[in-house]
């Protein structure tokens, strides 16, 4: 499936939201369809944490031949309170970019900015294949989910590297280590029984086969 998609779209709605919930798929899609067009948006970084965005987002496309990345900064943990200036930028991003895939937060994520993100990505992205993955917090909001993407132990391994490496400013959280990232990823390994061992999972809420 990664090798024909030729334009995809990742959201998040903080700095580390991608790389934490999709990086591997990220690295695995280009590693398989380097020709791939990537629109990377991240609704929410000001000062240190969108140098670290931009960064690791160079870092995780450093692979791509076509790749556009963009960070806006709508107020932190008040997504459902701006809610208008926010669908105003997704009916923009709407009308200019048509993804063959969407990769987005879950619906049913905790986080009220995750999941405004995750509402409008619906709204916007009508006809277009749309994965929601997930991230490990304190709410316990882990899901069960329904699609899995295969990855080895090399990109598994680039993935954690990098999101460590690329944001320092995150790294007195209790949660924010290599043992957390890598329990993630061998969990998801043995529910899609993967050949690795390793996978990162999605929720495909809605799949229309043609």
């Amino acid at each position: 499936m990664l090798r024909s998609v030729s334009t995809a779209l990742f959201l998040g709605a903080h700095s580390d939201d991608i790389e934490i919930g999709c990086g591997g798929t990220v690295l695995r899609l280009l590693q398989e369809n380097p020709e791939v067009s990537i629109h990377w948006v991240v609704l929410s970084a000001t000062g240190e944490r969108r140098d670290e965005a931009l960064k690791s987002a160079n870092a995780f496309l450093a692979g791509s031949a076509r790749a556009e990345v963009v960070v806006k900064d709508f107020s932190e943990r008040y997504f459902p309170y701006r809610g208008e200036a926010i669908k105003r930028y997704f009916d923009e991003l709407g009308r200019t970019v048509s993804p063959d895939l969407v990769l987005t937060h879950h619906r049913g994520d905790l986080h009220q900015d995750h999941r405004s993100v995750s509402e409008l990505t619906w709204n916007t992205f009508r006809d277009h294949l749309v994965l929601e993955y997930e991230i490990l917090k304190y709410d316990a909001d882990l899901g069960r989910p329904n699609a899995f993407v295969e990855l080895d132990r090399s990109m598994c391994e680039r993935k954690v590297e990098a999101i460590l490496r690329e944001f320092p400013s995150q790294r007195a959280r209790y949660w924010f280590d290599d043992e957390a990232f890598w329990a993630m990823l061998r969990l998801r390994g043995v529910e899609a029984r993967s050949r690795t061992g390793y996978a990162e999972a999605f929720h495909g809420t809605k799949l229309v086969l043609a």
